[in-house]
């Protein structure tokens, strides 16, 4: 069963008719009105949406917005949580991505928050991140580099990656994960978020 399937149809099944009223109303703008008028459950809204690709397994900003407008912070919660938890975005999808950020793993050092800066990645995270491993450098930039490919997920490029090396001045390792991207290096092993995690 598809986890972010599961998790609309809880949120559908805590919401009232008042609820499900505002974000009909929010939603016109996005919906037609004889569509909205259908509308008798937020799985019927939330299938709509889905259709619309207005929100997806790797896109949920917009349903963010949604619950936040009519104050269900307790669901804007589980859908963080159940973001941050990787159901949304499952960073091994992109082998690419993945071995750019292994290269960049080892061979970047201290200045691996200007990278993650230029990346994108907002403060608080960073932060976050820090604090979970306050004294291990190369696994703050291993879940760093994981929480930025499942912020971005299907949109997550290497190119990106070595645009934002380039910026940071970090031309040798933009070298070899361009290198590596034109396949001018052959990886020698498989690899995993879990590999990289230990080093």
């Amino acid at each position: 069963m598809d986890p972010f399937l599961t998790l609309l149809h809880s949120f559908s099944s805590s919401l009232s008719d008042t609820e499900l009223s505002s974000l009909k109303f929010l939603c016109r703008g996005k919906i037609g009105k004889r569509k909205l008028e259908s509308v008798r459950s937020g799985v019927e809204l939330f299938n709509i949406l889905l259709e619309q690709q207005l929100i997806a397994s790797d896109k949920v900003a917009f349903l963010e917005g949604l619950l936040a407008s009519i104050k269900r912070e307790d669901l804007v919660s589980q859908l963080k949580q159940f973001v941050e938890e990787g159901e949304v975005n499952a960073p091994d999808d992109q082998p690419d991505v993945l071995l750019s950020a292994a290269i960049i793993c080892e061979n970047v050092g201290r200045d691996w928050r200007m990278l993650i800066r230029k990346l994108g990645l907002s403060e608080v995270k960073i932060e976050r991140i820090v604090a979970a491993n306050p004294l291990n450098l190369h696994e703050q930039l291993v879940q760093s580099l994981r929480e930025w490919q499942r912020w971005k997920g299907k949109d997550a490029k290497v190119a990106d990656l070595i645009k934002g090396l380039r910026e940071c001045n970090m031309n040798l390792v933009a070298d070899k994960v361009e290198q590596n991207a034109r396949g001018l290096v052959t990886p020698v092993v498989a690899f995993s978020w879990q590999k990289m995690c230990l080093g």
